[in-house]
């Protein structure tokens, strides 16, 4: 095989999550904008997300009329819209029917952000919330070392994990 047949290898860094997260800031940044200042010009954004993603509250009438997903448009009729990025979703509130609701919307269930007035849109992936079983097989953070407790003698140590590199190293094909 040559190399122009050769396939793609697979990343061990996740660049495409990087980039769909700097992307969701983008969202987050213009909506933070819009809370602190308003819609400036002709500004004003449609916001598509998944309404099944965990995180998302809504009342249950537009949960029923909108199961899976909905588009808000944030233009004239919106109020007490709130970005907290620290918990990464945003809260707004909207007339349904002449009916008022408040929204909160995490960033990962985002499916897409638009400003027709710049012609400008993003469209994401929901990010699939970590079930259980993946966050006990994620590798936790490392505490700082002044913050580890003492290990007890009830608690045994547990061996390190050595990883062995040799499996990504080239090795030379033997010539014939």
């Amino acid at each position: 095989m040559d190399e122009k047949e050769a396939p793609a290898k697979e990343s061990l860094l996740p660049y495409e999550a990087w980039a769909a997260e700097a992307l969701r800031r983008v969202a987050m940044e213009a909506l933070a904008y819009a809370a602190s200042h308003g819609l400036p010009g002709g500004h004003h954004f449609y916001v598509t997300f998944r309404t099944d993603h965990p995180g998302v509250e809504m009342p249950p009438h537009l949960r029923q009329r909108f199961p899976e997903e909905i588009t808000i448009v944030l233009q004239h009729q919106f109020w007490d819209l709130a970005v907290d990025e620290a918990a990464g979703r945003f809260r707004v509130g909207l007339s349904f029917g002449g009916v008022p609701a408040t929204l909160v919307v995490p960033f990962a269930a985002l499916t897409a952000f638009v400003d027709p007035e710049v012609q400008f849109g993003l469209s994401f992936k929901p990010v699939a919330p970590e079930t259980a079983e993946e966050k006990a097989a994620a590798p936790a953070e490392p505490e700082p070392p002044e913050a580890l407790p003492e290990p007890s003698a009830a608690e045994p140590e547990e061996a390190p994990q050595v990883v062995s590199l040799d499996a990504f190293r080239r090795r030379p094909t033997p010539k014939e």
